[in-house]
């Protein structure tokens, strides 16, 4: 439960310790299991179960019982976890993105059904470089759940966006949750969610010239070696037919996989750019783990 270790629980405790009456747990009950957002679209009971359950212990050692909080926890006790969840994630804006989610990392042969570290990453970063969407036809490599394109076509005013998968289960949940989000064709952005299989050679050239992308991006792609040579030669063919730029963003958990997608790419006569720059946290995620952030492009020759 990484998102529940992210919780300010120094700052509760503080707070608590300083203010002994109920009022400050009320308000944070309210801003939290309470709010009309959990109400409508609720986590796992496990999570709010947990949370809930460390509430209390803080609540016990600093401040007076509130009833609402154990009321919250009756409620969850007992109750059967379902294989799905929703997650909510508010923008800068004060909006919220509200994904319904996978609760198994790995569920129906697929990590695609949750959220990962390099998704809420890229989306951080697109927040802090609307120009890189303003305007643009923006398509997405390995949707998800839609998390970073929900974010992009939410704050940075694209002109249309195509999210892809090819995954059966997650282009359901993914079509499920571009709704969700009251995105559609007829929405401004317009916004569609096509079948992309990268192995699908003309076909999937036929469908990039169609989409005509100025911008492409993807997130936590880059996780397997055969995956990863799809990959290449997928965004070859992109910039064979355009001059899109291609942001590319990656959880680096085995170095071999991720140094041969980068040898896969120079071979390929595809060059790269490591953009570093810090971005500010938006969302809770794990902020030790390592992440880049990469530019793709096609070097010149001579």
């Amino acid at each position: 439960m990484n998102r529940l270790a992210s919780f300010p629980w120094t700052f509760i405790e503080t707070e608590l310790q300083s203010n002994k009456s109920s009022e400050f747990m009320s308000e944070l009950l309210k801003q939290t299991c309470l709010h009309p957002l959990c109400g409508k679209f609720p986590p796992s009971v496990r999570f709010r179960r947990l949370f809930l359950s460390e509430l209390i212990k803080r609540e016990a050692a600093g401040c007076d019982p509130l009833d609402e909080l154990y009321d919250a926890l009756a409620e969850v006790v007992g109750v059967e976890e379902t294989p799905d969840c929703y997650k909510s994630y508010f923008l800068p804006s004060g909006d919220a993105v509200s994904l319904l989610e996978n609760i198994a990392l790995i569920s129906e042969g697929t990590t695609g059904l949750v959220t990962w570290e390099a998704a809420l990453h890229l989306a951080e970063w697109a927040l802090e470089n609307q120009q890189v969407f303003t305007g643009r036809s923006v398509l997405e490599l390995g949707s998800g759940v839609g998390l970073t394109g929900i974010t992009v076509c939410r704050s940075c005013n694209p002109l249309r966006f195509v999210f892809s998968d090819c995954h059966p289960a997650v282009l359901q949940k993914l079509r499920e949750n571009v709704r969700l989000n009251g995105l559609g064709e007829e929405t401004s952005p317009a916004v569609r969610v096509d079948e992309l299989d990268w192995e699908a050679a003309a076909a999937a050239e036929e469908q990039i010239r169609g989409i005509g992308a100025d911008t492409v991006i993807a997130a936590d792609v880059v996780y397997d070696p055969d995956v990863a040579g799809s990959l290449v030669k997928l965004l070859l063919k992109i910039l064979s037919c355009s001059s899109a730029e291609i942001l590319i963003c990656s959880t680096v958990r085995n170095p071999e996989t991720y140094g041969g997608f980068k040898l896969r790419l120079e071979a390929a006569g595809l060059g790269h750019q490591v953009l570093t720059r810090p971005v500010r946290a938006v969302f809770p995620y794990n902020r030790l783990a390592p992440l880049e952030l990469i530019k793709v492009f096609r070097v010149q020759e001579g």
